[in-house]
């Protein structure tokens, strides 16, 4: 008897899923084809963006190559028209490698293409401080220091942790130096004596520095 409701219970559940398979079933086969194809996809997004990053870098090591032979405005135009359309990592890299081309040209201009480049937060914060020290750099001699002040103020802040702010804290020092600012001069270069993390070079570069600065008067 045992078996027979055993056989039974087996029949009901098996009517019970034919019954479901025939009203779902165009719902799960619908459900497999779009899971089919979200894959398919994927790893055709994922081809295409790997082949363009491959012809990226082929175009980025052609540029270099220009530069390295002295051919710098051949090799801004080549890392200009990268950075127009190759995909984002080759994107910023071309740019900074367009200003870096420009400079000994135009440094004004370069540094313009810096700031630009400072000013997109799209590429990521880190590049945009590179971006900053870069401009910073060339505008060291010509620029007054409130205006060093501005672009790297931020970066330099004694609880600053950015990447850059030793360069930054240097900057500020020898600006405020050729500005004749003693002061501000000494709170860079204190500054940097007083960051543990501060490169040795650098360091050396600061103490030498702090001797040419005139004794502090005596109250």
């Amino acid at each position: 008897m045992s078996e027979l409701f055993d056989e039974v219970d087996e029949e009901v559940r098996r009517e019970q899923l034919k019954k479901l398979w025939d009203k779902y079933s165009i719902y799960f086969i619908a459900l497999m084809v779009l899971i089919v194809a979200a894959v398919g996809g994927w790893r055709g997004y994922q081809y295409l963006e790997a082949k363009k990053a491959a012809e990226a870098g082929a175009v980025f090591e052609k540029a270099a190559e220009l530069s390295e032979q002295g051919k710098h405005a051949e090799a801004e135009a080549a890392f200009a028209e990268l950075a127009a359309k190759a995909p984002s990592g080759y994107r910023t890299l071309a740019r900074l490698r367009a200003a870096a081309e420009a400079a000994p040209r135009d440094a004004k201009a370069a540094a313009k293409m810096y700031d630009d480049i400072a000013a997109d937060r799209g590429v990521g914060g880190e590049w945009q401080d590179l971006a900053k020290i870069r401009a910073a750099g060339l505008l060291l001699d010509s620029a007054s220091y409130a205006d060093m002040q501005q672009r790297l103020e931020p970066s330099a802040a004694p609880k600053s942790k950015s990447t850059f702010r030793h360069s930054a804290r240097e900057m500020l020092a020898l600006s405020a130096w050729r500005n004749s600012d003693m002061t501000a001069a000494r709170k860079w270069l204190d500054a940097i004596a007083e960051d543990g993390e501060t490169p040795p070079g650098l360091r050396s570069r600061a103490e030498a520095l702090q001797a040419l600065l005139p004794p502090v008067a005596k109250s």
